[in-house]
């Protein structure tokens, strides 16, 4: 839903609720609203799905095609059929920009096709090749060689694909090489750090950049990177109570500081329910799961029954204060 849809529909739940609206008049308002979508929107949207659809569909078939005829075909013909693939995407990613539409749909897919034929380009150089570099390195260069096709097409999905790809990249390496430049940490914690701090500073930027470029203000992408986020400080934050032998370290230094700026960006500057209810679920599993390990040390039923009773209080108290929130946010 955009954000002048949500608007509409904050404004007139908020009608329905205070009585402004008659209830015998409810439906009629709702169809007068445009909450509901047209025909021509239904029409709009199956385009577009079937395009991507497509799209997706013919770069996977190709690769499935050449990993599956692997020894039938000779290397020349497994590049010629990538770099043709590829050159065909990049034509008609011209054509369409030069028909000089606003919303131009077709190009977006077409470089979307492009950037993914140069991964399986870069992949069967290395298999054909086998010029033995470690997968990480496969995934940073296509980041690096998709960066200018991401500058220019001004098109968030890709630049969520980008982002993926350097995600996938600092993860493998992690767990290739251990710590980055020699810091002491074991390479599953020293990957959730990178990946919590290559989201989170994705996160302000794409946050920083929706108040200038509007195709950045899609909602979608800025709370996939702060799951992106969240994520990896939650489970450092488990893994510290796990933990025996762990004492004062930089995640409970952080996490309560990243709690709240969480709240105080989605609260106050942009509000944002699906971002405040990610604290929320994160707030609640870290404290469920140090209660386990202090409760169910000895497996006694009464640990299981008081932590059952917490996590629902919890739950409970997190909806509560959401639907408040949503109620002052749609007034």
């Amino acid at each position: 839903m955009s954000s002048e849809r949500l608007n509409i529909h904050r404004q007139l739940t908020a009608l329905i609720e205070r009585g402004a609206i008659p209830r015998e008049q409810v439906a009629r308002a709702v169809a007068l609203s445009g909450l509901y979508p047209s025909g021509r929107a239904w029409g709009v949207f199956l385009d577009r799905l079937l395009l991507w659809l497509g799209t997706l569909a013919l770069a996977c078939g190709l690769l499935f095609l050449i990993a599956y005829n692997w020894t039938a075909m000779g290397r020349w013909l497994r590049f010629g059929l990538v770099q043709v693939a590829l050159v065909v995407a990049i034509g008609i990613y011209w054509w369409a920009v030069g028909r000089g539409e606003k919303d131009n749909w077709v190009a977006r897919a077409a470089l979307m096709a492009a950037s993914l034929l140069l991964g399986v380009l870069l992949a069967l150089f290395g298999q054909v090749y086998q010029t033995g570099a470690d997968p990480w390195q496969l995934f940073f260069f296509w980041a690096v060689l998709m960066l200018p096709w991401t500058l220019v097409a001004r098109f968030d999905a890709l630049w969520v694909l980008w982002l993926g790809l350097l995600n996938l990249s600092l993860a493998l390496y992690f767990r290739t090489w251990g710590g980055a430049f020699g810091l002491p940490f074991a390479s599953d914690t020293a990957a959730l750090w990178g990946l919590f701090a290559l989201n989170t500073v994705a996160l302000a930027l794409w946050e920083l950049g929706a108040r200038r470029w509007r195709w950045l203000s899609a909602g979608w992408a800025t709370r996939l990177l702060a799951l992106g986020g969240g994520i990896p400080l939650t489970l450092l934050m488990i893994t510290i109570i796990l933990d025996d032998w762990a004492g004062l370290t930089p995640a409970m230094l952080v996490y309560p500081v990243w709690l709240a700026a969480l709240y105080a960006i989605y609260r106050y500057w942009r509000a944002d329910l699906f971002m405040l209810a990610g604290g929320c679920l994160s707030v609640i599993t870290v404290v469920t799961f140090f209660l386990a390990r202090h409760l169910l040390w000895h497996a006694e039923a009464a640990g299981f029954l008081v932590l059952a009773v917490v996590v629902l209080g919890l739950g409970a108290a997190a909806a509560f204060w959401l639907k408040r929130l949503h109620a002052e946010i749609s007034a």
